[in-house]
């Protein structure tokens, strides 16, 4: 993972009609732990992270960088957003030097079905054209997480690529850049 580069960290917590997009706090590690042990949210993942390693492991304030947002439904973790810069060395990208912004998202299985993961990375890639503005955004994910590349197009997504990484196909898709809103 690399992070964005010069942005002003933490933003003021985003609230959409529903959600909270904030940065991470010690309250959260409970449900940080909870969200990479899950097996149903590991599935198109490379699987969950044993909960013993993950105890160990997770520090006191997880996720404290830019570009992780803990995203909240009445006063609790439900998920995750990050936008990271994408590796050179990793396939998808659309820029020739690689580099580009990463959309990813985890979602709690009970948060499922609601709308609420396109919300959350709907508010967080208005955040991101708002503070580096004119720069894609990519959003990678297994062909056979259909839920994910329905989502990522729902977004504006175009697809761009398909690769096989982490021994299965993956789609790529790009969200050209747009305007800040003002």
């Amino acid at each position: 993972m690399i992070e964005l580069g010069p942005v002003t960290w933490p933003p003021a917590p985003i609230t959409t009609e529903r959600l909270v997009l904030r940065e991470s706090e010690a309250r959260d590690r409970a449900g940080l732990i909870e969200l990479f042990a899950s097996s149903e949210v590991g599935t198109h993942i490379g699987g969950p992270r044993p909960r013993d390693e993950l105890e160990r492991s997770v520090s006191e304030v997880p996720g404290q960088r830019p570009g992780f947002f803990v995203v909240e439904l009445d006063g609790a973790l439900i998920g995750i957003v990050t936008l990271d810069r994408r590796a050179t060395e990793r396939p998808g990208h659309v820029r020739p030097e690689g580099g580009e912004a990463e959309l990813g998202y985890m979602f709690l299985p009970q948060a499922w079905g609601h709308g609420y993961a396109t919300e959350a990375c709907a508010a967080a890639l208005d955040w991101f054209a708002d503070t580096l503005p004119g720069e894609p955004v990519v959003l990678t994910s297994q062909t056979a997480n259909v839920r994910s590349t329905r989502l990522a197009t729902k977004l504006g997504f175009t697809e761009v690529a398909r690769f096989e990484d982490y021994g299965a196909e993956q789609w790529c898709g790009v969200l050209s850049p747009v305007s800040p809103s003002g």
